[in-house]
């Protein structure tokens, strides 16, 4: 039995099978590029040309996004930093990948002899495409899902920073920018950016904020504008709120990790009880021949 072609159709169906489990697994975004990403509307130059990728991208938007079942989440990659036109160009570029791969592992069928029906290929290359064509929404979505996470996370840091300057008699525009300039991650950036924004535009620094917030769906964020809209009134009350506010997020934060924990920990136990089954079975496998062959 010639062998060359189960080795090359193993290898182009494993190849693309790799690539969407690479796509699916979401590996970590990089340090550096994570701490580059700033708020779209403040920090990014308008003037700045889109690069090769982000022109293709687009102008293939411009002609699939009328067809049904295309979409861009636009405010997840608002949030991740992305562009739409590279985000297209990805979801392309997966979907060709996913409809050629099955065709391409027949070719050496082929060659060798052994006649596949042509609709075999081609419906395992559609359904191949139209499943690569979803991954990348998906990868968004759980990337902008740990994103918001991982503001949360610093915008615990940042009301401590706000009611300390609050306690120490600074005025609510003042403790707002100064709690934001001592972080350097990305989210101390989109908090700068929009402050920033409030302080050119001559908008109350709250404003800015719970426009932030509606525009990336960040509903902590929110709570923190209501919060500092009474500045104005009782200080004392803004700084026992935001210390408030800040307990009561620690805790939610806390009980996500448990539930998060717990869940990881239910995952490993059916893995541990197969396991534990098979040393079972493994170890009563020669008595129960022996008695079979009695």
């Amino acid at each position: 039995m010639n062998l060359v072609p189960v080795v090359l159709s193993g290898g182009a169906v494993g190849a693309g099978v790799a690539l969407l489990v690479r796509e699916l697994l979401h590996p970590q975004t990089a340090l550096g590029p994570a701490l580059a990403r700033s708020a779209p509307t403040v920090l990014t130059r308008p003037d700045q040309e889109p690069d090769r990728d982000e022109v293709w991208g687009r102008w293939l938007l411009a002609r699939l996004e009328r067809l049904p079942g295309v979409r861009v989440p636009t405010m997840g990659l608002a949030l991740l930093g992305q562009g739409p036109g590279r985000f297209m160009l990805k979801k392309t570029a997966l979907a060709v990948l996913g409809l050629f791969c099955p065709v391409i592992a027949t070719v050496p069928w082929i060659i060798a002899g052994v006649g596949l029906p042509f609709y075999i290929p081609a419906g395992v290359g559609l359904v191949a495409a139209g499943l690569l064509f979803l991954t990348p929404d998906l990868a968004v979505r759980d990337q902008a899902k740990r994103a918001r996470e991982e503001f949360t996370h610093a915008l615990s840091a940042y009301l401590d920073l706000v009611a300390l300057k609050r306690a120490a008699d600074a005025g609510a525009a003042e403790a707002l920018e100064k709690a934001a300039e001592v972080g350097r991650g990305w989210p101390f950036l989109y908090l700068q950016g929009a402050l920033r924004r409030a302080r050119m535009e001559k908008i109350p620094p709250y404003q800015a904020l719970a426009e932030l917030a509606a525009e990336y769906q960040l509903p902590v964020l929110s709570d923190v504008a209501d919060i500092m809209r009474g500045s104005a009134t009782d200080g004392a009350a803004v700084y026992k709120a935001l210390r408030a506010r800040t307990a009561a997020l620690n805790a939610e934060l806390l009980a996500d990790q448990a539930t998060e924990a717990n869940a990881a920990s239910e995952k490993m136990t059916a893995p541990g009880a197969l396991l534990a089954v098979l040393v079972m079975l493994l170890m009563a496998f020669p008595a129960v021949i022996r008695m079979l062959a009695v």
